[in-house]
């Protein structure tokens, strides 16, 4: 890919053959139709959406000399979206901090990893597919994140942790589900981190002239003239000075039309509108959760998915979505039902509702979506962690920007200091002395009271939970094991940045000099919709007939993070920021160029 990602698709990425349809839509930005001309234009450009695909996107446009109109429904403490509530994991391959590690990656190895992660099976080599431009923006996010992604950011000021995780590990097959190396690199910054320099462009780029923010603005319908989308209508909410995150007024003051030759849909997903999750829940793992908890503000809605398909966009891929087995209610929640995640390594053991121990993938930091499945395969919507003191206390991560002040006020020896001291994190002790979901106790007959107490039934035997962990225990005694759980233990710490900050010595977790015993009540958490509206490597949004729709482009979480769908079914982590970055630089990028 050439430095500017214009007019060249990837060398690996498209092997295209039949249907003028495909053709089409796999040639460069402006070469299959030319950029309609729109009398009375307001700007170059309208982007709908003010998160991180976005902000890149208005500031692609803004540096090819585009005057742009930034759009968003929420007041302008909620620029940055979603971005800026996330813990700032980035997907990187072969980069110096693995090389400082001792960790070999390769493009070869991570293109292994993320099709036996994604299983692409709608369709891939068949240009209707719903998997067709899914996989070829795969092929591309790749050579990216191998080539040229760390530099880019690196030229911006971006920087990392210099410890690399190791999230999504599968543990199961080589060619199955996981990372088979750490790739998550942690920004300093977290999420707030990655989305400042982008942020600072646009808002240079507004002192300018090129930009125009138009903050309360919610659009209703994509304009259509001659089959081209040329503007938005919709409502303007009144003003709001809801904090960062809370929900804002709703409440409509007056109507607005403005037209551009482009219009880029930047507007995120469905995880903040859990009816929607039910909605499109998939059939493959049963009912949708009675109970959930949500990881995301409620202002990430999925309206303009419904909006952009009205006006002939291609939805695919809309029963795969991305939400978190490891959720606990938050102790002081910011937006409705506010839930956070535990990223945790693989001490702990994990039970379902009854107090059963999962099989293999349900180990902590393994396999995301099969832990999924084998929850609702037990009928009910919560399962346990059981751990010790010695665990949370250096094991457990919380995600998001508020839960790690020091990495998110950029003092890496803070950070570190945190993760090596083994002692308790103060976010995380918050939890363990305000959290709901939490049961502290010396003795498993006390825990599982406990555990009862909390969802109001007699579910777990104390007897049958304790002689689990003993069995467990006494795997400790040897070198050699059969258990699953301890091999995966001893693998973490063969790598030395578990070992330094991840994850705990093996050790009995009735040991009394660990404890005391803690239970944690895990909930389904929502995050990210996975599939979303169809695009070719532009951007360019697609119809039924995978033709490019004139003058409609779309990014970050709406377009699947690229092609309605990059991940397929699962995620690799640390490749949903990335997936904001890549493909709002290729649409603003692409848009730049048809109106030049």
């Amino acid at each position: 890919m050439d430095s500017r990602g214009n007019g060249r698709i990837s060398r690996r990425s498209v092997l295209i053959t039949g249907g003028a349809a495909a053709v089409s839509a796999a040639l460069p930005a402006g070469a299959a139709y030319a950029a309609p001309t729109t009398s009375g234009a307001d700007a170059d450009a309208i982007v709908v959406g003010g998160g991180l695909a976005g902000l890149v996107a208005t500031a692609e446009l803004a540096a090819a000399g585009r005057k742009v109109l930034l759009l968003d429904q929420e007041p302008e403490a909620s620029l940055g979206g979603q971005a800026f509530w996330s813990l700032g994991g980035l997907f990187f391959i072969d980069s110096e901090e693995q090389r400082l590690a001792g960790i070999s990656d390769s493009l070869e190895l991570a293109r292994a990893d993320w099709f036996g992660n994604a299983g692409f099976d709608r369709g891939p080599e068949d240009p209707l597919g719903e998997d067709y431009w899914a996989a070829r923006w795969a092929e591309a996010y790749l050579e990216f994140a191998a080539e040229e992604k760390r530099a880019w950011l690196h030229g911006m000021g971006v920087r990392w942790v210099p410890i690399v995780g190791w999230a999504e590990r599968g543990g199961q097959l080589a060619d199955g589900p996981g990372n088979s190396v750490p790739r998550f690199h942690l920004t300093l910054g977290t999420g707030p981190g990655v989305v400042e320099p982008f942020e600072k462009k646009v808002r240079e780029a507004a002192e300018k002239g090129l930009v125009s923010f138009r903050f309360r603005h919610q659009v209703d319908e994509l304009t259509v003239t001659n089959g081209a989308v040329d503007g938005v209508r919709g409502g303007v909410l009144e003003p709001s000075d809801a904090p960062r995150g809370t929900p804002s007024s709703r409440t409509r003051i007056g109507d607005f039309e403005l037209r551009a030759p482009v219009v880029i849909v930047t507007s995120g997903g469905i995880g903040g509108n859990q009816d929607l999750v039910r909605q499109n829940w998939p059939d493959r793992l049963g009912a949708p959760p009675k109970r959930m908890v949500t990881g995301v503000p409620a202002h990430v809605d999925g309206r303009m998915l419904a909006i952009s398909e009205r006006a002939g966009a291609r939805l695919v891929n809309r029963d795969r979505m991305w939400h978190y087995t490891e959720g606990l209610v938050n102790h002081s929640p910011i937006w409705p039902e506010h839930g956070i995640r535990v990223l945790a390594a693989p001490s702990s053991l994990w039970f379902d509702a009854r107090g059963r121990r999962f099989p293999n993938p349900g180990i902590p930091s393994y396999d995301t979506l099969g832990t999924l499945q084998l929850i609702k395969d037990t009928g009910y919507d919560h399962s346990w962690f059981v751990l010790n003191q010695r665990i949370i206390d250096k094991e457990f991560v919380l995600s998001g920007s508020e839960q790690n002040p020091e990495l998110t006020r950029k003092d890496l020896a803070g950070y570190l200091a945190s993760r090596l001291l083994n002692s308790t994190p103060p976010p995380v002790k918050a939890f363990l002395d305000r959290g709901e979901d939490f049961v502290v106790a010396k003795t498993v007959p006390e825990l599982v009271a406990g555990m009862n107490r909390l969802v109001g039934s007699d579910l777990v035997d104390a007897a049958d939970l304790e002689r689990q962990i003993t069995a467990r225990d006494r795997q400790v005694d040897n070198n050699f094991t059969k258990d699953d759980q301890i091999m995966g233990i001893r693998n973490s710490l063969a790598y030395s940045g578990d070992l330094l900050a991840r994850t705990t010595p093996l050790h009995k977790i009735l040991d009394p000099a660990a404890g005391p015993l803690i239970a944690i009540r895990m909930n389904i958490l929502t995050r990210k919709t996975l599939g979303g509206l169809q695009t070719d490597l532009s951007g360019r949004v697609l119809d039924e007939r995978a033709v490019p729709i004139p003058g409609l482009y779309a990014a970050g979480e709406v377009s699947g993070f690229g092609g309605g769908g990059v991940h397929g079914y699962r995620s690799l982590e640390g490749t949903f920021l990335g997936g904001c970055l890549f493909s709002g630089r290729q649409a603003g990028r692409a848009a730049a160029a048809a109106t030049a």
